[in-house]
């Protein structure tokens, strides 16, 4: 049996119990690029069950023996990245220079999460206090054993390596199940670093559909971290409270753009159309909003009109950008437009007729009303909506009035960070956009329907341990409280004590 991950179910003809598989497809013709295992619940608990077996080893490597492991994986994705990004191409359209900008992530990436595992989770000592100080007092990060990880299409590789890498240097092993849109990346990873380190088999691969990433949640890992929309997410979060699994949810945004009065204009333009409209718009952390103060703003969207009035959508190599990557968003962005354009706004650049699957041309809304789901839904595609505000502050209280919070840029050359600091989100990027995810040691991650907990950084690297303290008896105390067998007064002294000291 074939499914497609665009289509029907199909039963291949004279087979008859051939396990069932998946298409993947090239969304910019239609081709066929590979054919994939459906994994069931009992295959999915047999990689579970091989990536534990595998954990212990791991483990026992230490910071040192993981990170020379890693490093010869890095090196091997370096050497390849060009192969690696032809997959990516084939899989979500994108143009190729696109998938090796991802790739230079991921490299980067890893090569952090190696290098900073140890510095970063380490045994060390904390202070024991007055109370206890006769106590050595420790605190070190330990890993969860098997982390299951759910990843998305848009970023098929440098998404879900924000955990894979960062749980695989703090001793962790991991399932990686990859969208049904891009499981030839999730193979392309998983059998590379087979390659790189073939003596131990951390990193195992499930691919399928829905049911699939289901199984992988109720199969016993010890955490799983998702990327995807907020209701699969919910639903995911659902299935791992049936047996107290963490969880680790990314959802995506409806990312805002300041513009101050004294920003640098030129730039604010360009880095708007290239955070709104770079990957078709298929960015969680892209531009869809865009609060300019009135004073600048017929410049600034006559600049960025300008600019997305060039773009071009295809599947050829000189494409500005590429498809929509997932056929069902088509509909949802139409739907946005046409909302925002039957209720009063203006499309400066395009409009219903930019819809022309599976490419979307640039579409530019502005005076579009605020409750609208162009500017109140996750719309995924190369559209952006610019609307004027009274001054920045204005921006940015619109701007927070949003159920999600992921990320957020501001231009301004005096408050910047002052604005920035406002903003309810989990990371902001001043006089530029997205730039915070490439930065390795930047935690990543939102707020609100936009998720919690982080990948990235030392919160990444923690985000796949569990913390442990333990005290060590130093010498016994004159005065111990902690004791039936305790003189009479002991805590009436110590109480003096305390407010000798801390009652300063």
């Amino acid at each position: 049996m074939t499914q497609t991950a665009r289509g029907s179910v199909e039963m291949p003809s004279g087979t008859t119990e051939q396990s069932p598989t998946f298409e993947s497809i090239d969304p910019r013709t239609g081709e066929i690029v590979g054919r994939h295992p459906i994994h069931d619940a009992a295959e999915v608990g047999a990689r579970v069950s091989a990536a534990r077996e595998a954990q212990t080893a791991w483990a026992e490597l230490g910071f040192a023996g993981r990170k020379q492991r890693l490093d010869a994986w890095r090196k091997l994705l370096a050497k390849r990245l060009d192969e690696l990004a032809g997959v990516i191409c084939a899989e979500t359209g994108k143009p190729l220079d696109d998938a090796k900008l991802e790739l230079m992530l991921v490299v980067d990436h890893l090569h952090w999460a190696a290098s900073n595992a140890e510095k970063v989770l380490r045994r060390r000592k904390v202070s024991a206090g007055i109370v206890m100080a006769n106590q050595t007092a420790t605190v070190e990060y330990l890993p969860f054993g098997v982390i299951g990880v759910i990843g998305p299409w848009n970023y098929p590789a440098f998404t879900p390596m924000g955990s894979i890498a960062y749980a695989l240097a703090a001793g962790n092993a991991v399932v990686f199940k990859p969208s049904e849109l891009t499981p030839g990346v999730g193979q392309w990873l998983a059998e590379s670093f087979a390659e790189a380190v073939p003596e131990h088999p951390v990193f195992q691969l499930v691919t399928g559909f829905g049911e699939t990433g289901a199984a992988l949640c109720a199969a016993g890992v010890n955490k799983v971290a998702f990327t995807g929309s907020t209701a699969t997410g919910k639903r995911v979060m659902a299935s791992c409270a049936e047996n107290l699994v963490p969880v680790l949810v990314e959802c995506g945004g409806k990312d805002a753009l300041i513009v101050d009065a004294d920003a640098d204009l030129a730039a604010a333009a360009d880095a708007a159309v290239w955070g709104a409209m770079s990957n078709a718009g298929q960015t969680c952390i892209g531009v869809e909003r865009v609060y300019v103060v009135d004073a600048v703003a017929d410049r600034f969207l006559e600049m960025v009109a300008e600019r997305a009035a060039k773009l071009r959508p295809g599947g050829e190599p000189g494409a500005n950008f590429g498809p929509i990557t997932m056929p069902s968003q088509v509909d949802i962005i139409r739907g946005h437009i046409d909302d925002a354009l039957s209720r009063g706004g203006r499309a400066v650049v395009g409009g219903e007729h930019s819809v022309r699957p599976p490419f979307v041309e640039p579409v530019v809304l502005t005076d579009v009303p605020e409750d609208s789901t162009a500017i109140t839904e996750e719309t995924f595609g190369p559209t952006i909506v610019v609307q004027r505000v009274r001054d920045a502050d204005e921006g940015v209280a619109r701007a927070n009035n949003s159920r999600y919070g992921l990320g957020a840029s501001v231009f301004s050359r005096a408050r910047g960070v002052e604005l920035a600091r406002q903003l309810r989100t989990g990371m902001v990027a001043v006089n530029s956009v997205i730039a915070f995810a490439g930065v390795p040691s930047l935690p990543f991650g939102g707020v609100g329907d936009s998720g919690f907990g982080r990948i990235h950084g030392a919160d990444g690297l923690r985000e796949f341990t569990r913390p442990q303290s333990v005290t060590r008896l130093r010498y016994r105390m004159p005065l111990n409280p902690m004791s039936f067998a305790r003189a009479k007064g002991t805590v009436r002294r110590l109480v003096r004590v305390v407010r000798l000291v801390r009652g300063r």
